[in-house]
């Protein structure tokens, strides 16, 4: 019997990324688009935690499916935590895409000097089964620095101004390989992976045990 997993999210690069991290789990991977679902969960959460809960359990839902969702965000201490849970929807209206939102971050940091400029990526993922029960949650994050001015081609999101000071490469400059053994998304979900791991030998003991 082949399980599958829902990865919630219509992000392109993210169901790259989790095809990545979750190669070694007993799961076929399907996407939204996969399943022809166009909804868009209403993120009313004021948390990473609840809003990776709000998708998870509304598409799991949808979909009747164990389904992954998660929220994520870029924080930056000198802008008092900003733009966090509101990363894809900062400036409002005005941003019109990930270009967008860059440009604002960085004309909002433009006379804060370089070591003022931490800030940290942060990721909670959240799994939950397709009648609703909670499988696990898990969070993870990354220290950097917000560049001048972007850097690289590779990635997503804020990923070309966030700066690794241990590799002295943006998120976008890095391969796919290194970003996913250092990134937020990639800490978070090792913790995943084995929790499904779990889950799949716990559902064939008890298949056994039933035999």
């Amino acid at each position: 019997m082949v399980h599958q997993l829902l990865i919630a999210t219509g992000n392109s690069g993210k169901v790259r990324e989790y095809a990545e991290l979750l190669s070694g789990i007993p799961f076929e991977l399907v996407s939204l688009k996969d399943l022809g679902i166009t909804h868009e969960v209403d993120e009313t959460g004021e948390t990473f935690q609840e809003n990776s809960w709000l998708k998870a359990s509304e598409y799991a839902a949808l979909s009747g499916l164990l389904t992954l969702a998660d929220d994520s965000g870029l924080e930056v201490d000198a802008l008092g935590g900003d733009p966090g849970v509101r990363s894809a929807r900062y400036g409002g209206d005005a941003c019109q895409g990930d270009e967008d939102r860059v440009n604002l971050l960085l004309k909002n940091l433009e006379d804060v000097p370089w070591d003022k400029r931490t800030a940290r990526f942060r990721c909670v993922i959240a799994v939950v089964e397709s009648g609703g029960t909670a499988v696990t949650q898990a969070e993870g994050s990354v220290d950097g620095m917000i560049q001048y001015s972007p850097q690289g081609v590779d990635g997503f999101g804020y990923d070309p101004v966030f700066f690794i000071p241990s590799h002295y490469r943006t998120l976008a400059q890095i391969s796919l390989a290194e970003k996913n053994q250092l990134s937020h998304r990639g800490n978070a979900a090792k913790i995943v992976a084995e929790s499904l791991k779990k889950l799949i030998t716990d559902s064939q003991k008890q298949t056994i045990k039933e035999c």
